[in-house]
């Protein structure tokens, strides 16, 4: 338990090493296919929180970080069986992940190799934007940023990300064992719980104007421009 008391700041994750191995890198995007589906919670996130948010008019999100655009596709699957106009603009600033989203073309996706601040000085609007399990990838500097970032392109915000808890370490280290040979998912989603924050260390990092809440199974929500003031 004691290791997961202290959050991990200094190793990275195998995958944000530019010289990493290109075939365990997709493979660990093919595998995040399935991880979002099953451990994010954006399905309820969908039906609560983003379809409620459509009108007359189409819905317009940013998915920030997107990697190998698998949410995206997520969302506009969904978007399209309930008859919402929704379209989806998948951004991250790895060529790597984009070319690999590129070869999954959605009709309502649109894909960008680009960040949060070079949206930001495009002057790009968007009514909601949303990120994946990016939090953690962040110290408390760039965090400041991306949310900076965040609040200057929507008004509505939702930032899903890992809870660090030495369970979900246990388990995520158990559930993934049996598909993830050949990629980077078990190492660096174990990684990713450690460099994951707690609730009250998410708290303390996030300017005033944001609400962070718990969500299982092992989540953070991180939320801004909601009824409320809730995520």
């Amino acid at each position: 338990m004691t290791g997961f008391r202290v959050r991990e700041t200094r190793a990275l994750e195998l995958m944000d090493d530019p010289a990493c191995d290109l075939i365990r890198l997709e493979a660990t995007y093919r595998h995040f296919r399935l991880v979002n589906r099953l451990l994010t919670g954006w399905r309820g996130l969908w039906a609560h929180r983003i379809r409620p948010l459509a009108g007359a008019g189409r819905l317009e999100v940013l998915d920030l970080g997107s990697g190998g655009g698998d949410l995206a596709r997520l969302l506009a699957g969904w978007a399209r069986r309930e008859g919402v106009r929704l379209r989806v603009t998948a951004a991250d600033p790895d060529p790597r992940a984009y070319a690999f989203a590129a070869r999954r073309p959605h009709p309502d996706v649109v894909l960008r190799c680009a960040g949060s601040a070079e949206l930001v000085a495009e002057g790009a609007r968007f009514d909601l934007v949303i990120s994946n399990h990016v939090l953690h990838h962040l110290d408390d500097r760039s965090l400041g940023a991306f949310l900076a970032d965040s609040a200057a392109l929507a008004p509505r915000v939702l930032h899903d990300d890992l809870r660090r808890s030495a369970l979900a370490a246990a388990l995520f280290g158990v559930v993934s064992l049996p598909f993830a040979r050949g990629s980077f998912l078990r190492d660096d989603g174990l990684l990713s719980i450690r460099r994951s924050r707690t609730p009250a260390e998410l708290r303390a990092a996030v300017p005033e104007g944001w609400r962070v809440e718990r969500a299982a199974p092992f989540r953070l929500l991180l939320g801004r421009g909601w009824d409320g003031g809730t995520a």
